[in-house]
Parts: structure tokens; sequence; C-alpha cells
């Protein structure tokens, strides 16, 4: 079975926000951060269940070298990335997405 990777307008808004003030930093920090959250989510789409899934029946992956982590759910054939959010800013805000 093949599943479909597909981002919330929000997570992937996230991503844009967070690449672009990185690079703004640090030229070729934001390029890093992009290349890290898509080899996440190939990680994700090739083995999504190797993440324990978590109160709320989502689950994260934390991005090797960045205070980030792509959460996401599985629905159906999909992988859905509903954040991609600071570890320790305000972690629980992007929950509401998942109604």
């Amino acid at each position: 079975m093949s599943l479909v990777l597909e981002f919330l307008p929000e997570a992937q808004a996230e991503v844009e926000c967070v690449t672009g003030d990185y690079e703004a930093r640090v030229p070729g920090l934001g390029v890093r951060f992009r290349e890290e959250v898509e080899s996440v989510c190939v990680a994700i789409v090739q083995h999504p269940l190797l993440c324990r899934e978590r109160s709320g029946s989502y689950r994260r992956v934390n991005l090797p070298g960045f205070s980030y982590y792509v959460a996401f759910v599985l629905r159906e054939e999909r992988v859905l990335i509903t954040a991609v959010a600071h570890a320790s800013r305000h972690p629980d805000y992007w929950k509401v997405r998942m109604r």
C-alpha cells in the first residue's frame, strides 16, 4: 500500500514561515530546515507506524538539529501533516486542527 502525503494549509504555512526566519538569520539554514522536513516526511510515509501514537491519536517525529517536530495523523491511505511545531513554544496550539 502506498500512502499519500498531505499537509494542512496551516502546517505548510509553518514550514514556509520557519524556513524564511532561519534563512534571514543565517543563509542556508532555512534550506537545511526545509530539507530536514522533507527527509522526515519521506521517512514518515515509508514507515508511519514506527512513531508511537500519542494521546489524541497523533504521531510526531523530531527534526534532527532543530527544536521542531512534525506532527501527523493517519487517515485511511493518507499521511496528514497537521503541524510543524516548535518543541517548547506552546506545543499544543495546533491540536484544534485535528477536529
